[in-house]
């Protein structure tokens, strides 16, 4: 027997034991000898994960650089990054800065060809963040495509906004809400408006109307057109 499926004010109960239920917190791992944390590059860094691993926190280096960039300054990029002395670290936060000093080929970092000054760099933390800022606030300045679409919050590399980065409204169609006891509307028929046109009483044309106390008001008789006056000779 399959198990019985919960109803909806359950699930909402189920959510809430759910939320109430906390995971407990990882504690870091305390090794004698090794710094649980260590300061490079204007970042603090778990001293108990491997060098690969812990330089990964630090804003514009990727798995792949940061393998090469422990290798490169003489380091095993498997030691842990609390155990290595004031001299060792500083080598490798020099290493970080200036991976083209250290033998790391050009296509290994994300500066190159700069336009100010046309050299080959590597850039971190604040420096990348400041530079991807005067890059978009030129592109606004000289009003190229990408920039304009900087300035109006739309996406920039070509995504479609049919169904994608549509804020303030919800997607889809919204349907009119039918009267109860109303009958469907016929396919192609126009929609229906709020405003309802105002419809003739039922009745002949002159026969006397009914009012609210019940006796009848004679119809007002039809206008006649006025006699075209006699010219005096």
């Amino acid at each position: 027997m399959g198990s019985r499926k919960p109803k909806p004010g359950e699930k909402e109960d189920i959510k809430k034991e759910k939320a109430k239920e906390k995971k407990p917190e990882k504690k870091r791992k305390f090794i004698e000898g090794i710094r649980g944390i260590v300061r490079i590059a204007e970042m603090d860094l778990d001293g108990t994960k491997k060098i690969r691993n812990a330089i990964l926190g630090i804003k514009g280096i990727g798995k792949s650089l940061a393998t090469n960039i422990a290798t490169a300054s003489g380091l095993d990029s498997e030691a842990l990054l609390g155990s290595l002395n004031d001299e060792q670290i500083h080598k490798l936060e020099d290493a970080i800065k200036n991976p083209s000093k250290y033998g790391i080929p050009y296509f290994m970092l994300n500066r190159r060809f700069d336009p100010s000054t046309g050299e080959n760099r590597h850039l971190i933390s604040s420096e990348l963040n400041l530079a991807i800022k005067g890059d978009i606030d030129f592109m606004k300045k000289i009003r190229c495509y990408k920039g304009v679409r900087h300035e109006l919050g739309l996406p920039v590399r070509g995504q479609r906004t049919r169904s994608s980065f549509r804020t303030g409204m919800i997607v889809g169609v919204s349907k009119i809400k039918q009267r109860p006891g109303a009958a469907p509307a016929a396919p192609g028929a126009p929609a229906p408006t709020g405003k309802e046109e105002a419809k003739p009483a039922p009745g002949k044309p002159g026969e006397a109307k009914p009012t609210k106390s019940g006796e009848a008001k004679p119809a007002a008789a039809p206008a006649k057109p006025e006699a075209k006056k006699e010219e005096k000779k």
